[in-house]
């Protein structure tokens, strides 16, 4: 469909006289199911790499399988339903676990409790609630004044999956197929340590540099979908840390035995993980930071506009009795309730400690971020949504009035840190429904039984969330090898720094300007600066499968247009099965903390070592080939 239909004439699938079941039973079921599914997993993704997928085109894949598929049930608003639920698992995981796992290493730092469930389930669905009601407002605006210039590439990308729907079984078997073999995969090398998931060798006379691989489904999975180049911009980050600056530092640390904070031993007696760990990463959390917050600053201007054309817009429409199907939002009733409720409890509620100022923080930024969010998406995507740099400026600006208050100790920078974590999760769930209220513009569904769905999906997430991050910190521990928590951990270095001056402020500046010249060079700051924060390992895994996309992204680009289809085709059934390998890997990840928390033992006693690494890395690669660039299109 063409980007230059008004928005007036534009006419959906399902013209709005039209009723068809939506806001079913079933709907809601398989789309809570998938909710649940997809929030374990992404929390598991992001806590593992820094990273997270949407959700809504595997929902939406799954979903039709399930109710046109074995239901026989043949509504198209039902099956974009519970996409609608089932990616708001996904938005809540990714906010969650960008701030709130820094209290758990908080927690053992400091020797005090853990945060309850209660306190994670609250903050979540508060958080979650309000980044749906925020969205509310911005729906005509954005999505439907704006329809020409904000194309929402995942929530088009989902209308145009479930408008073929004719073809969900294929597609449906394409996603489980992935599901199924990253799950097995994860089984034979974390489970039954048939194998281990990571290699890695130092380079000979090139003191203190190394590199490595880590051999993960999910890494391939997500290489593919963020593409070539995407991915050689984090492992142009990796090589930087790994290859430049850690190297230089083992150096100029042989040249005397000098202690340099915040390390507690002399360089010389350091190995290049504890060089990446104390001084590396803190290069990373300034680039990111200086990424996050110059992207938020470019997008000021465009801010502003929106922000007056949604009240000017929202104001005149206010008395207006909306009539269509299609053009039903919640009520301007239970949103406004339902804002000041929350806000209200944010401000008095012992178990969010906030205070009242925090909960006016969060409302201000939150609503403001919520707009953010949703010009971004509409533009670049979700799976480009800075909101880290969102919750990065939120913290610095919230740690700075709470320290000015006098609330500098701990308690301040658990407040500071519950205030982030509020507005990241806010931020991620506008981000979100505007791909939802997207796909629903286009296939003529019902919004405000999608903004209804959302908030569903939203408290089943939350009433899981917190049980999901207590078992993987039981398991493996947050900030360790095995679950990093890479914004997690740097959310944490901001409070501290802005709180106690306990900041190496040096590396983060040298971080910062790095960023700096990246910016002239007109490289993307994001992708680089996170590869740099995060161990090459990851980076050179992502690699591998955006070098598979990378294959027909060359073939898309010099095919002819008949040719242009079919690769296209199979570049959409390598995201599908890519989306399966992270699910799968996401899936087990949370079946073996269960395992590891309740003392089973799978160890088969049985390891291949790199070279059964390599062979198994070797075939799973081969098969994410087979899905795409070997994968047999049917001709229509």
């Amino acid at each position: 469909m063409s980007n230059q239909e008004d928005p007036q004439k534009f006419k959906p699938f399902i013209p709005a006289e039209k009723i068809l079941p939506e806001f079913t039973k079933t709907s809601l079921f398989v789309g809570i199911l998938l909710a649940v599914v997809f929030g374990g997993a992404n929390a598991y993704l992001g806590l593992k790499v820094g990273m997270t997928i949407s959700a809504s085109i595997p929902a939406a894949v799954i979903s039709m399988g399930i109710i046109r598929g074995i239901l026989r049930r043949d509504s198209i608003l039902e099956n974009n339903l519970v996409q609608t639920i089932g990616s708001a698992g996904e938005s809540v995981a990714a906010g969650v676990i960008f701030t709130i796992p820094a209290l758990y290493i908080w927690a053992k730092e400091w020797g005090t409790d853990a945060p309850s469930l209660l306190s994670i389930t609250i903050i979540a669905m508060i958080g979650g609630i309000l980044g749906v009601l925020f969205m509310v407002p911005l729906r005509k605006a954005l999505i439907v004044q704006e329809h020409a210039n904000l194309p929402y590439p995942e929530g088009t990308a989902c209308a145009e999956v479930l408008l073929a729907g004719e073809e969900g079984g294929e597609k449906t078997k394409t996603t489980f197929m992935g599901l199924g073999i990253g799950a097995v995969y994860k089984f034979l090398s974390e489970g039954f340590k048939l194998f281990p998931n990571e290699i890695e060798t130092k380079i000979s006379g090139y003191k203190g540099a190394a590199i490595g691989v880590d051999v993960l489904p999910s890494l391939l999975g997500v290489g593919f979908i963020v593409g070539p180049r995407i991915s050689a911009y984090m492992l142009g980050g990796g090589i930087l840390g790994w290859l430049v600056l850690i190297p230089l530092i083992t150096y100029l640390g042989d040249l005397a035995p000098i202690i340099v904070p915040p390390a507690t031993v002399p360089i010389q007696q350091m190995g290049h993980w504890d060089i990446w760990f104390n001084y590396i990463k803190y290069v990373g959390a300034g680039a990111v930071a200086f990424g996050g917050i110059f992207s938020l600053i470019t997008s000021l201007p465009l801010i502003i506009k929106t922000f007056k054309d949604v009240m000017k817009k929202y104001s005149n429409g206010m008395g207006e009795k909306q009539l269509l199907r299609t053009e039903q939002d919640m009520s301007m009733k239970i949103l406004l309730i339902g804002i000041i409720a929350l806000t209200v409890i944010m401000g008095i509620l012992p178990v969010i400690p906030v205070g009242v100022m925090g909960a006016i923080v969060v409302v201000v930024f939150g609503f403001f971020f919520a707009t953010v969010s949703s010009r971004i998406v509409g533009l670049i995507g979700s799976s480009n949504n800075p909101v880290s740099g969102m919750t990065i400026a939120t913290l610095i600006i919230t740690a700075f009035i709470f320290k000015s208050t006098g609330n500098d100790g701990q308690s301040g920078m658990i407040a500071a840190l519950t205030v982030g974590g509020i507005v990241a999760i806010i931020a991620a769930i506008a981000g979100d429904s505007s791909q939802d209220l997207k796909t629903g513009f286009l296939v003529g569904a019902t919004p405000k039984y999608q903004q209804y769905g959302e908030v569903i999906g939203v408290v089943v997430s939350a009433l899981v969330i917190g049980g999901v991050l207590n078992l993987l910190n039981a398991a493996w521990e947050f900030g360790s090898t095995q679950l990093p928590a890479p914004q997690a951990t740097l959310m944490k270095v901001i409070v501290e720094g802005v709180m106690g001056g306990s900041l190496p402020w040096i590396f983060v500046l040298v971080g910062g300007f790095l960023g700096v010249v990246f910016q002239i060079l007109g490289l993307p700051v994001l992708p680089i600066a996170i590869g740099l924060y995060l161990p090459i390992h990851l980076s050179v895994g992502i690699m591998i499968g955006g070098l598979v996309r990378g294959l027909l992204n060359k073939k898309l680009n010099k095919a002819q247009k008949v040719e242009k289809e079919e690769i296209q085709s199979k570049i959409d059934s390598g995201v599908l099965y890519g989306s399966g390998l992270i699910a799968g890997e996401g899936v087990v990840g949370i079946i073996l903390a269960i395992f590891t928390v309740a003392g089973v033992n799978l160890n088969l006693g049985i390891n291949l070592g790199s070279i059964g690494s390599i062979l198994f890395f070797g075939l799973l690669t081969y098969t994410l080939a087979r899905q795409s660039i070997f994968k047999k299109v049917k001709n229509e």
